[in-house]
């Protein structure tokens, strides 16, 4: 049995019954198709789960495929098609490389092309969404290969019409659309801005603009490192909470506040936990809060995958109990719940 912390970036995570590595569509849909109605667990990169230390009783299909089409106009800039296998960052790196402009700001975000939809990834002041045309995935219910559009994608903060439907859609290939060009679109994230040395909506070399980004992860934390054991962690292990405008009035004058669309209030997780009592350095058995960033939570001493759930909690009843707001878990838990 395959052990599947060799496969998670927390490193922990007990054994598969089956683990398949499908490297094209034609293995992802046989190895789908050969689990029929047992468990199935789809990894990528293995960098946003925390695996139970029990492991997975059914099927682990880890996608590796990297298929690459595009279509470049000077005008209109690249449509490319992204096997759902390839390293996310490479990606990234890849598009600067050949002059495009648009991703810079998601640079160092660790998984793979595939994993980018279903959470709607971002940072620093832009998600993935703003760049994805389309998703074609296979559809497990109705056994064949379904292609949603952006806008049938459901994309909204953390989330997406696959992360609602879990387990139904296995994401093959994402199309994206980026525009040539050597500047950054604005930056509107003030931490970044002042990295760059510019104004917030002001623009940067797109070059520049990854290079501090980069640094600012890691400088978190948030890059992986192999010999860097408080890197090793799923990144962020909460979303930043969006509540109703009189739960965010009853906060401190100096918690963040980010208006929302719909009247409600987006505010930030790390600041709750750590104004809750919460420190960097903070430990559980072998899990530790990371002592670059307290949204990470590392695997420092040989952690087990409680110890990690065991810390998660306790982070989460801080906050629940200061503040009256139940954190919810980013990294995608398997076998294991903060309840």
């Amino acid at each position: 049995m395959a052990e599947l912390r060799h496969y998670t970036s927390l490193r922990v995570g007990g054994p598969a019954k089956k683990f398949v590595d499908a490297h094209n569509e034609k293995e992802i849909v046989a190895a789908i198709e050969a689990a029929g109605d047992s468990p199935i667990l789809i990894i990528g990169g293995g960098t946003n789960i925390l695996v139970a230390d029990n492991g997975f009783d059914g099927t682990v299909i880890r996608i590796t495929n990297k298929s690459l089409e595009a279509e470049i106009d000077a005008c209109s800039g690249a449509t490319l098609s992204i096997g759902a296998g390839e390293n996310w960052d490479e990606f990234v790196k890849a598009t600067i490389a050949r002059g495009f402009a648009g991703l810079e700001t998601l640079s160092g975000i660790p998984g793979t092309v595939g994993a980018s939809p279903i959470q709607n990834i971002g940072a620093y002041g832009h998600e993935v969404s703003e760049f994805i045309t389309r998703v074609r995935t296979y559809d497990r219910e109705k056994k064949e290969i379904k292609t949603f559009t952006n806008e049938q994608c459901q994309f909204s903060y953390r989330n997406s019409y696959f992360k609602a439907h879990p387990g139904r859609y296995v994401v093959i290939e994402v199309q994206f659309q980026l525009r040539m060009g050597i500047e950054s679109n604005p930056i509107t994230y003030a931490e970044l801005a002042k990295k760059l040395e510019i104004g917030i909506g002001e623009k940067a070399p797109v070059v520049a603009t990854r290079k501090a980004v980069l640094e600012l992860r890691a400088a978190k934390g948030m890059l992986l490192n192999p010999s860097d054991r408080d890197s090793w962690s799923a990144g962020s292990f909460f979303t930043n909470p969006i509540i109703d405008a009189a739960v965010a009035a009853k906060l401190p004058a100096d918690a963040p506040r980010w208006p929302q669309e719909d009247g409600r209030i987006k505010t930030s997780a790390a600041w709750l936990i750590e104004h809750s009592g919460v420190k960097k350095g903070d430990s559980f058995g072998g899990a530790r809060v990371s002592s670059k960033h307290v949204l990470a939570l590392t695997n420092a001493a040989n952690a087990t995958a409680q110890d990690i759930a065991s810390l998660a909690k306790s982070a989460q009843k801080h906050v629940e109990d200061t503040f009256g707001i139940t954190l919810e878990p980013e990294v995608n838990l398997i076998g294991l719940n903060l309840q």
